[in-house]
């Protein structure tokens, strides 16, 4: 079962089982059901895959709640608003599909006796870095200002996190949390308000590429097929309770940088 199946990650994540079920044996396929609010998005991401035995869509709001989907035996929560836009104008759903969402798939995995629990997180519950560590390992504790809007995400994240351990605890359910740092990738949608996105967008429509900032910042990026491949590796490889973080650099970029490969290779300006 896969919430957000309609996202970025979602729709690569269901990408590589699906294909995976055309390379194997009948014997050896993976039914998947994908979740998402808005039936007629998915009939667009997913379409493909709308008469394939091996493949269910459910149409829901996980924070109302999970309908009946039958057995599962593993849950990814991948739903969630994502980019700055979405926090802005969907600040408290923003909240609630990790923190309420989370619950909700989690009672699900607990009375349907999954075997295990993935919570899709990020590495924006780092915070901020202070000038004390030149990269955030997983037990990097970071620094948050809750009283602003754009804390809304990285806070319900933690949140979201802490409830996979109480679930751990209190009912023994095997979990694991991908940390994903900046995606990207051919599943972009176009309302993406992401600086990366809003780069590349100009560079295709051979725009000048605005940074508004001096574009300092040091960031760790992901391909949206890597991201999926980091999922399911975490998920089927990862340690019970532990968080991992994924990214494809081992070295930060800065978002300067990036807007002048693209500008380069698309000849645009910065």
């Amino acid at each position: 079962m896969l919430s957000g199946a309609t996202g970025m990650i979602g729709k690569c994540i269901i990408d590589l089982l699906m294909q995976y079920n055309d390379d194997c044996s009948s014997a050896r396929q993976i039914n998947v059901i994908a979740l998402s609010r808005k039936e007629e998005s998915a009939r667009l991401r997913l379409g493909e895959y709308w008469n394939k035995d091996t493949f269910r869509y459910i149409s829901c709001d996980v924070n109302q709640g999970i309908p009946e989907c039958g057995n599962v035996d593993y849950v990814i929560h991948a739903a969630s608003n994502t980019h700055p836009l979405q926090y802005s104008q969907d600040s408290i759903g923003t909240i609630t599909s990790n923190v309420i969402g989370t619950k909700n798939l989690l009672d699900y995995a607990v009375s349907h006796r999954a075997e295990r629990f993935c919570f899709v997180s990020s590495v924006e519950i780092y915070g901020e870095n202070r000038g004390d560590v030149d990269r955030f390992t997983e037990d990097y504790l970071g620094y948050i200002d809750c009283n602003t809007l754009r804390a809304g995400y990285p806070e319900s994240k933690r949140l979201g996190e802490t409830l996979c351990n109480a679930y751990g605890q209190t009912h023994q359910l095997d979990f694991v949390i991908p940390r994903l740092s900046r995606v990207y990738g051919p599943t972009m949608l176009m309302s993406d308000s992401k600086a990366i996105a809003q780069f590349i967008k100009k560079a295709a429509a051979g725009e000048d590429i605005v940074l508004k900032s001096a574009g300092t910042q040091l960031y760790s990026y992901t391909y949206a097929l890597d991201a999926a491949l980091g999922i399911l590796t975490v998920l089927s490889e990862g340690e019970n309770g532990q968080a991992y973080n994924i990214s494809d650099t081992g070295s930060e970029t800065t978002l300067r940088q990036i807007a002048e490969w693209l500008a380069e290779d698309n000849g645009v300006s910065v």
